[in-house]
């Protein structure tokens, strides 16, 4: 191998096209066509999804979880507040500001941006983006949908939250990765 073999780098990965096979409520699913560095092909089915907000909400040493009904897992699961991105064109802070007063009843003075995550990319093109929440007021809650309508809204202490995320009583990767970025924010 000479110098300028060992100096360059290999062609990308690159997208050759793709198959709509599903579209669905929320997502569409797509089978991938791709090419490798070596000019190999493969296929991979790929989950197109309008993305999704989530919000940390703090009031004093506390912060808000839902506990939701989740039906692909026939489970209730504790969250944080969050939500598909469903409005096209709205700024994600603001999906993240409607979310809040729909699922936990509270407007926030202050929507600052907390993490942006990619929720499964081997598969799900999906991105959340995590806002911290401050500065809280009560407002009237706007539920929708059956899942919202029945949750139970539960304010915790920073500190059991924490805890919960590292124990297993929170399994939402979403909810975890958001509740660790702000313990360490606030120094907790």
């Amino acid at each position: 191998m000479t110098g300028d073999e060992a100096g360059a780098e290999p062609p990308p990965f690159r997208p050759v096209g793709e198959e709509l096979i599903h579209r669905g409520v929320v997502i569409s699913l797509y089978r991938g066509e791709f090419e490798g560095p070596g000019g190999e092909r493969f296929q991979r089915d790929i989950v197109r999804h309008p993305g999704a907000v989530a919000v940390v909400a703090i009031d004093g040493d506390d912060l808000f979880l839902v506990r939701q009904y989740r039906a692909c897992l026939d489970a209730d699961l504790w969250e944080i507040p969050a939500g598909k991105r469903d409005v096209d064109g709205e700024p994600p802070e603001t999906t993240a500001g409607r979310e809040l007063e729909e699922e936990v009843g509270m407007s926030a003075a202050s929507i600052e941006p907390l993490l942006t995550i990619h929720h499964s990319p081997g598969f799900c093109d999906e991105l959340g983006h995590i806002f911290l929440a401050t500065d809280l007021t009560a407002v009237p809650r706007r539920s929708e949908g059956p899942e919202e309508q029945e949750m139970e809204v539960a304010r915790v202490p920073i500190g059991e939250a924490v805890a919960m995320a590292t124990d297993g009583r929170i399994t939402d990767a979403k909810s975890i990765a958001a509740i660790l970025a702000v313990a360490r924010t606030l120094g907790r």
